[in-house]
């Protein structure tokens, strides 16, 4: 959303304040400079003066020295404005001031007058009632300058014309300076718009690359899901017949007679059984609803948290996983997006201590009740995060893997399910000794 025209106008400000300082403190030295050189004038045009107006010079670029001195305070920067308005006019009184100790309207130090109006005018940001204000501020001391002359004004059309042509300057001066100060505003408006267009590209590569992992995630489910149907038809039957066998081998007088063949029809026993509960595991994904809300279907945490632990055991292996869970864990939402979060966050802690070689590896899971949320954290002693990148490991397609070992998309897509759920995931994490990720899920109304 554009920033409305009350907020760009207070941001034009804040940078035109910056701004405004910058060519204070530049056009301050230069002025300074020209006003020294200026004795080269003096030289010419009034030789007899030269001395005095020499010393005019010095105390007038002291005096544009001192204010620009102010500007580096907190105070000078905030009224920046004011200062310069007030060293621009120290030359103009100084030029002033020549003129009256000279020739009055006769002077050729006028021009010096309507110079520094036009420079005004056309190289410092000030606005444009500050440039008639300056304007009308150099009439009024040519104006002084003239009438107090010690021999009064000698040509009194001369003197006009020359006053008029000042208030000219000063008119033009101020018309110039207010359509430079809109085509300024007009192109800071240009940037602050290009600077929008660009967040929202970004928002929209963001929003793109989340929908990429969430339609790759999909996919995979489908498969899974594929896969799981044909596996229910084709293992569950044959698995069902060998546990038959194994139990009616186990009530034979040789089995029960020989202890080492009842313990290897135990573990093959134990062994279709675990098939079993993968088979059982896989049930989630082939039968998951397509596009079903998130928040419509109850289901058991625990019941979860166990098919995640029991299809991620490969990565597992050599993991010691602890858990502390509440008594009721019925939660509502989707049960095989959970599980994939799960999935995802176990196999990442076990890569993470694997790829740094943690001694004793292990993954802590507590879960817990705290307003009608259960709250669940999964805790391991691993590396850590690098405080850098723990504020980016949800970015899609950011990751610390090696090349062709991840695309990133695991904690993006991780994110925005528990985000459907109504929670957070966040990490924490202490460098050299353990993160923590933590999600929560809404319980069954």
């Amino acid at each position: 959303m554009t920033t409305s025209l009350a907020g760009l106008y207070s941001n034009y400000r804040e940078e035109l304040r910056d701004y405004r300082l910058l060519c204070s403190k530049a056009g301050g030295l230069t002025v300074i400079v020209l006003v020294l050189m200026g004795v080269a004038l003096d030289y010419v045009v009034y030789p007899a003066e030269q001395k005095w107006f020499a010393i005019i010079r010095v105390l007038t670029s002291v005096a544009i020295g001192l204010a620009l001195l102010s500007l580096y305070t907190a105070a000078g920067k905030r009224h920046v404005q004011v200062i310069t308005f007030f060293w621009l006019l120290l030359p103009q009184a100084m030029i002033s001031w020549m003129i009256y100790a000279t020739q009055g309207e006769a002077s050729l130090f006028y021009a010096g007058l309507m110079l520094t109006i036009f420079a005004v005018g056309i190289l410092f940001p000030s606005g444009y009632w500050q440039t008639l204000a300056f304007g009308l501020a150099t009439v009024v001391l040519y104006y002084i300058a003239c009438v107090a002359h010690p021999g009064g004004i000698q040509d009194a059309s001369q003197f006009k014309f020359q006053l008029i042509l000042i208030f000219f300057c000063a008119v033009a001066s101020s018309i110039y300076t207010y359509f430079n100060e809109k085509g300024r505003f007009q192109l800071f408006r240009l940037k602050d718009e290009v600077a929008h267009k660009n967040e929202q590209l970004a928002q929209t590569n963001e929003s793109l690359a989340q929908i990429k992992g969430q339609l790759l995630q999909q996919e995979k489910m489908a498969a899974i899901g594929t896969l799981s149907a044909g596996l229910l038809h084709e293992v569950n039957n044959p698995v069902n017949f060998c546990l038959m066998a194994i139990e009616l081998a186990m009530e034979e007088p040789q089995a029960k007679e020989s202890p080492s063949l009842q313990e290897c029809l135990t573990d093959a026993k134990q062994g279709m059984q675990r098939i079993q509960h993968i088979v059982s595991d896989l049930k989630t994904f082939a039968y998951r609803k397509p596009g079903a809300a998130a928040d419509d279907v109850p289901f058991l945490f625990e019941k979860a948290l166990d098919s995640s632990i029991r299809l991620s055991a490969h990565e597992l292996r050599g993991v010691s996983l602890t858990r502390e869970l509440p008594a009721d864990t019925l939660v509502s939402g989707d049960e095989a997006a959970i599980i994939g979060v799960l999935i995802n966050l176990f196999s990442n802690a076990a890569l993470a201590m694997q790829k740094a070689g943690t001694a004793s590896p292990q993954i802590h899971v507590t879960v817990q009740w705290r307003d009608d949320r259960l709250h669940v954290n999964v805790r391991d002693n691993g590396p850590g995060i690098a405080a850098e990148n723990l504020a980016r490991v949800f970015e899609p397609f950011f990751t610390t893997r090696e090349v062709g070992q991840g695309l990133g998309l695991g904690l993006s897509i991780s994110y925005a399910v528990v985000e459907r759920h109504g929670g957070t995931l966040f990490a924490e994490s202490e460098l050299g000794k353990w993160t923590a990720f933590n999600f929560d899920l809404p319980r069954v109304e």
